[in-house]
This record gives C-alpha cells, structure tokens and sequence, in this order.
C-alpha cells in the first residue's frame, strides 16, 4: 500500500499503471482516503474503511474535478457517520444527502427571518436572485462542504474587476446562506466565507450641491416621472418605498405619510413639508383607481426602476449648467431650449461641441454621477447645512444604529418636521423656486396642462 501527501502537484504528476492495472495511493493526512490511478489516467477519491467483514469503498469523486481539500472535507464527513455507526449505504446517503449551494441559497429565501421575525421582502430577494445569477454560477451546483475559500476568492477577485461593491456583495450573500444552513444545523463545517478579505470601503458622501440645484430641478420638471423624483428629494424617503407609495398610507391634512415596514422592518411616520403636499394633492387630483400614487403595469401594480427616466434627467441637468456657461443671449438660449425639446442627444452634440470651441470642458459640468439614492442624501445633507443634529437627521431618515436607536426613539415629529421643513425651504431657495416664507409652484412638465 502506498502512501502520499496529496496535493494537486503530486496526484497530477502521477503516473499511469501499464494497460490492465490499477494503483490506489492513500493519503498521509487522512490515511483512509485513497486515490486509484486507472491505465487510462483517470483518477477517483474513495474512502476505504473496514465494514464488518469487508472493506467499504466509498467512491467521493474525480480530480481534478473535485480537489484535494474537496476530497478531504468528504472524507472527514464520510468517517464521521462511519463513527456513528452507518453503515456504507447510510455514508453514501449522507454525502449524496447534502444540498448543493443553490438548494441552500432558496432554503435560505424561503426560512430567513429579519430581526422581528419577518420574512424576507419580495424585494430583498429579488436582488439576492441577481446577485446569485449573476456572480454565484461557479459554485451553484457544489456541495456545501465542496465550497473552498478558493473558490470564493476567486468569484470575489473576478467580479471586483467589474464592481468592487457588487463583489463583496456576492460574498455577503454566501456568507448568508452558510450562516443560515449552519444555524439550522444543516451544516457543520467552516463558513469558507468568513475569511474572504472585502474590498477598501469607499464612503459615498455626493449630493446636489447649491449651484446643481436649479439646473437639476429644471431637468426633473422635464420629466415624465418628475412628481417620483421630486418626492424623493423632499421626502429623503427609501427609492423603494416611494415607488411603492399608496394612497391609503398619506395623510395630507395632517402631512404625514406611514410607511408600514420599511428596510429596517421597521414602520416609519415621514412628515410632508408643505412642498411634498402640494405635489401629492396635485398628483391625487389627476389619480385613476390605482391604490398606489405612482401606478405600474407590471406585477407589483406600481412603478418599480426609473432609471432610464433618471439618467435623461442627469444628461438634461448637465446640458442645462453647460448653456449656462456658455451665456447665450436671449434669442439663442430659446433656440436652445427649443433643440432640447426635439432631442437631447443632438442638443447635447451641437452645444458639446460649442463648448470645445470656446474652451470649456462640458465634463466640468456634468452631474451624472448623482444616483437616486443621493437625492436622499441630499436632503439628509441639507439638514445638516441647516443646522439639524445628527439624531434629528437620523430620525427623519429612519436611520438604524445600535448607538443611536434609543436616542432616535425619543424624538418625537415635530422637530423633524421642522428639520425637514428648513432644509427644503432652503433647497428651493438655492434653485430659485421659493422666496422667503412663501411656496411658490413647484416646476411642473413642460407643456403639461
């Protein structure tokens, strides 16, 4: 009988037995698991125990396939049932009886419960579903304890090539999935995830500053979806949570709107400020039968992605600063304006270039680099240019820390209402749409009635 230190190296630098032989080799560190050798080169992981009277070969699988750190896990497992008292069959089963990652991830979805014992959101799982197509194929079909920190290494390196962030999110949702089998006692090995190094952190602090803000709100009055974005700026309220906005949940005589469970599991009470109402009672007057404020035709019955809609209102805002700077008179400014009515992208080629001939640089002016969630950290920010304390910012946000949750939960509506209050006034102001105390009409979509 003979006997190796296995390792990818040595089991590739062995040789073939001659036509009609075979060769078993057993491993040093786990002595019972052996490798058999065929003429034909191909090589198989057993566990070889004695059972009774006989020997039990347990077949594992194949290298290169399944790897030496694979192939050890099994056997580890394989011995332990042995210890227990199965016989062969019993092992197999076991082994065979593991779920694969993808079994585990949609155990994962249907029993994971958040903090108050809610299941996961519709929406929750939807992203997890893309993240596992789209970055968890590679380890999808293996077993648990087939998954290798490699592995995981190697899915985390491939994806930050693409998206840092979205690449330790892929290793957060096996991190998850392992957590879960091992706390329903599924599983009881190592989570191979824990010990993946994440990427640098970036902390994201973009919001529309003074100057963006009356070019930026000019392109959102332009839009189809501009009541969307613009309760989500005077709002701060989660995307998510706008979208799905019923009329049930609003007050406008009261100007609170309750969120019922919000990302936090969570219920949230967001005070309107006077600007919100009047979007919203302008918004109800011209409502269909649809329970929600901003109707879908898809299966959720309310809007779900504006994103398309978000990046025009981005282009738009950005041509908008550039004319600015290019101090057009009368005349040619409403030949702009017109050119931007028929057609952004050839708007933005004719004043692009206008701009390289005067020397200006249109990239000094663009704000494409705001997302949607930032004009929730827009008004979170205009809070604090405003004076806000971090508790009320907290409050008004549904921010949820271990720290700060018991101050949060002293608070009461009517400083966050003021704090809201403030920083939107102050908004409207910087972009030339409110004077003093008074609400002017918000910008309404050009040409609308």
């Amino acid at each position: 009988m003979a006997n190796l230190k296995f390792s990818k190296t040595t089991l590739l630098a062995m040789k073939a037995p001659e036509a009609g032989k075979r060769v078993t080799i057993y491993d040093t560190e786990i002595p019972k698991l052996a490798i058999r050798v065929t003429h034909a080169g191909a090589r198989t992981f057993y566990v070889v125990k004695r059972s009774g009277a006989s020997m039990a070969w347990v077949k594992l699988g194949s290298f290169p396939d399944m790897t030496v750190e694979q192939a050890r896990n099994e056997a580890q497992k394989i011995l332990g049932e042995f210890a227990s008292g199965a016989n062969p069959a019993e092992a197999r089963r076991a082994v065979r009886g593991e779920p694969t990652f993808a079994e585990a991830f949609e155990d994962f979805l249907a029993g994971k419960r958040k903090r108050d014992g809610s299941p996961l959101g519709e929406r929750t799982k939807r992203d997890y579903h893309d993240v596992f197509r789209l970055y968890l194929s590679p380890v999808a079909g293996k077993k648990l304890s087939q998954i290798q920190r490699t592995d995981l290494k190697a899915i985390h390196k491939k994806t930050t090539a693409k998206s840092a962030a979205q690449a330790d999110r892929a290793i957060a949702v096996v991190s998850s999935v392992f957590t879960y089998m091992i706390d329903q006692e599924v599983f009881s090995g190592q989570n191979p995830a824990s010990r993946v190094q994440k990427n640098p952190a970036t902390d994201r602090d973009r919001f529309a500053q003074g100057h963006e803000l009356p070019h930026l709100l000019d392109a959102v009055a332009r839009s189809g979806q501009s009541d969307y974005f613009l309760l989500s700026l005077l709002t701060g309220a989660r995307r998510a949570n706008v979208q799905a906005m019923a009329w049930r949940d609003l007050d406008l005589p009261g100007a609170v709107w309750r969120i019922g469970n919000t990302k936090n599991g969570t219920p949230q009470n967001v005070p309107l400020s006077p600007e919100a109402v009047m979007v919203l009672k302008a918004r109800q007057g011209r409502a269909d039968t649809s329970p929600f404020v901003f109707p879908g035709t898809g299966k959720t019955g309310h809007l779900v992605e504006p994103k398309r809609a978000w990046s025009t209102i981005l282009r738009t805002a950005s041509l908008l600063s550039l004319l600015e700077a290019l101090k057009l008179d009368d005349a040619a400014r409403q030949e702009a304006d017109t050119l931007l009515e028929q057609g952004l992208s050839h708007a933005e080629e004719r004043y692009h270039a206008e701009a390289i001939n005067a020397q200006i640089n249109p990239a000094d002016f663009a704000m494409t680099d705001l997302r949607i969630h930032d004009l929730r950290r827009t008004l979170g920010s205009w809070q604090a240019k405003t004076g806000a304390s971090l508790a009320i910012i907290g409050k008004s946000l549904n921010h949820k820390t271990h720290q700060a949750t018991a101050i949060y939960a002293r608070l009461d509506l009517d400083p966050v209402r003021q704090s809201v209050n403030t920083a939107t006034a102050a908004m409207l102001e910087a972009a030339g749409l409110k004077e003093g105390a008074t609400v002017l009409p918000l910008p309404t979509k050009r040409g609308a009635a």
